[in-house]
């Protein structure tokens, strides 16, 4: 008797892991989508180039649309996963951002590209809200950092892939059919996640849907220097990312591919650091402090970097260690969103943070590739040298104490 009792609680313990690998899995999958779909457009550049008699200048200004389209965005849908549900969201997002590049596959013109651009933006702006707040309200709290890593590395991967995947699009199916091809990944998944299911918040934080319950301000200081760090972050890195390879080149006597291997050194380490992070984060309270250590390093390597005349295997190595504690410090970055969010807002929060990589995005082309045009190739990793030390002070800044923290579930 005494082993039917006790079977129950294992059989459901081992329910609700399976339902919470369930749910990082395709919640992971969908986060892979987001970044696939941001890199669909510029890979397919070339193309659109020829086949829309435009020049770079005019193909840039649809990625600005999507960075500002995403940027003003973020927010309201925050608001919007934590009211409506974030799955709903999420399949809304999935489906857009998937019919925006199956659109203007089948009407190519220049003013659907920019059509296109806004749309994927919009859609954009869903995956952090919805994607965190479903992670947030349902995984496991001992396990919460690992969860963060995971899905953080499948946006990696989808960015990782999207050059070899759209370079064999366009070869067996043309530029029309990539984007055709590309965008019906969208609606794939969207439906993969209807058939199998994943929680919604709102069934989570019934308790905060009270009519009794107090109403909280989610604009909170935390949240507001938490969105600038986010800037910097973006700025620190966006500088290497894009303008690496011609300021090694210019500034370094680097070889192009010499160049490309610095790069892909430090892409591919941060990708391997976000999975170390998330083992970190799940061992810490202290995430404010894990981010301040690993960019102050960080600092320090690319300040050496920028100042420096280094060997190529000795620069790769040291690109290499610079990336990958930038992706350590991922999921960090992500519990310290979590902890600062009020309890029911985790949508709202994370869309109000990820505002500021989308203000990055917009800043950093136009600030390096002035620094570039004035000649100062060192200054793309002084500058983000620089933004890194402003980094690591405001990751002290918004560490928390642990009374001061939310209770968690």
């Amino acid at each position: 008797m005494a082993d039917i009792l006790a079977a129950p609680p294992v059989a459901s313990k081992q329910a609700e892991t399976d339902d919470q690998l369930r749910t990082l899995g395709l919640i992971s999958v969908a986060h892979w989508v987001s970044h696939f779909h941001i890199f669909a457009l510029p890979m397919l550049f070339p193309f659109l180039k020829q086949q829309l008699h435009v020049g770079y200048v005019e193909l840039g200004f649809a990625l600005t649309v999507f960075a500002v389209s995403s940027g003003l965005t973020q927010a309201p849908i925050g608001y919007l996963a934590d009211h409506l549900g974030a799955r709903k969201i999420l399949l809304i997002g999935l489906c857009l951002g998937g019919g925006a590049l199956i659109a203007l596959g089948l009407h190519l013109s220049y003013s659907w590209l920019i059509v296109s651009a806004a749309l994927l933006g919009l859609a954009n702006s869903v995956y952090h809200p919805a994607n965190y707040a479903i992670l947030s309200a349902h995984m496991n709290e001992a396990r919460m950092g690992r969860a963060f890593s995971i899905h953080t590395f499948a946006g990696f991967l989808g960015g990782a892939v999207a050059p070899a995947v759209i370079a064999g699009l366009v070869a067996a199916t043309g530029g029309n059919g990539a984007l055709i091809a590309a965008g019906a990944v969208g609606p794939l998944v969207a439906l993969l996640i209807l058939i199998f299911g994943i929680p919604d918040v709102r069934a989570a934080d019934k308790e905060t849907d009270r009519a009794d319950a107090p109403k909280q301000n989610v604009i909170t200081p935390a949240l507001v220097v938490l969105t600038v760090f986010f800037m910097l972050l973006s700025l620190s890195n966006a500088g290497i990312a894009n303008f690496g390879v011609v300021a090694l080149m210019s500034g370094y006597g680097a070889t192009f591919s010499g160049a490309n291997l610095a790069l892909t050194a430090y892409l591919g380490a941060s990708a391997a650091g976000v999975l170390a992070g998330g083992f970190l984060a799940d061992h810490t309270e202290r995430h404010g402090q894990v981010a301040a250590a690993c960019f102050g390093v960080n600092a320090a390597i690319l300040l050496l970097v920028a100042t420096v005349s280094q060997p190529p295997l000795l620069l790769t190595g040291a690109m290499g260690l610079a990336g990958f504690l930038s992706g350590v410090i991922a999921p960090s970055r992500d519990m310290m969103v979590r902890n600062a969010a009020p309890p029911g807002a985790a949508g709202r929060a994370f869309g109000i943070v990820s505002t500021g990589f989308n203000i990055g995005g917009t800043v950093s082309p136009l600030l390096f590739g002035w620094i570039m045009d004035q000649h100062l190739p060192h200054w793309v990793f002084g500058g983000s040298v620089v933004f890194m030390v402003l980094t690591v002070l405001l990751a002290l800044a918004t560490e928390q104490s642990p009374e001061s923290k939310p209770a968690r579930a």
